[in-house]
């Protein structure tokens, strides 16, 4: 009795690996060979087809003329029959034309909106760029932008002497109440007009 653990298991392919083609290359030359000229030829039936239908076509709506031999009054109404089919034709001839220009703006409207959802726009990385006040305006108004923006120059300038006498008038204010009692009354006006330094 054979054992059925002994027999070999097939192996199965790698995900990695291609299974390899069955059919060697020059029978694949020769395959797309043949099917090249198998729709060459289908090509060329078709192109007679055509001219056959065409032809068929104009026998039924353009009948040969007769025109010798016909009086006057038969001539002027077979010219009226011509003109009426010409208008018919025409009209037919327009709605196609119609027809064909809104089915090729719907086809690139459909193309359009294919590229739309297909194609992902990648936001470009954008770089930092230093602009002056200046030049920033004068790219938004252009020509219209005449004066400087520089904001330092427009700040009012401290001097140091200023900051200083800041701090001694604060120190010396001190309390507001004792300063409004101390110049009320005669007093007050006196020490007032010695500071100004009108009793020199």
């Amino acid at each position: 009795m054979a054992d059925d653990t002994d027999s070999p298991l097939p192996l199965k392919p790698k995900a990695n690996e291609k299974p390899k083609s069955k059919i060697s290359a020059s029978r694949k030359l020769s395959l797309k060979i043949l099917l090249l000229q198998r729709a060459i030829e289908e090509i060329e039936q078709e192109k007679v087809a055509r001219e056959e239908e065409k032809v068929r076509y104009l026998g039924e709506k353009l009948p040969p003329l007769q025109v010798s031999g016909l009086p006057l009054e038969e001539l002027q109404k077979l010219c009226k029959q011509l003109h009426a089919k010409i208008d018919v034709v025409d009209e037919e001839r327009y709605d196609c034309e119609a027809k064909v220009y809104k089915n090729n703006r719907d086809i690139h409207e459909l193309k359009l909106k294919v590229q739309d959802l297909g194609g992902k726009f990648k936001k470009p990385a954008l770089r930092k760029v230093r602009v002056s006040a200046d030049e920033m305006m004068r790219a938004l108004l252009g020509s219209k932008h005449k004066g400087s923006m520089d904001l330092r120059a427009n700040l009012k300038s401290v001097k140091k002497e200023d900051i200083k006498q800041e701090k001694v008038l604060t120190t010396e204010v001190g309390d507001w109440r004792k300063n409004v009692e101390a110049m009320s009354g005669m007093e007050g006006r006196k020490k007032m007009f010695d500071a100004a330094g009108g009793g020199q």
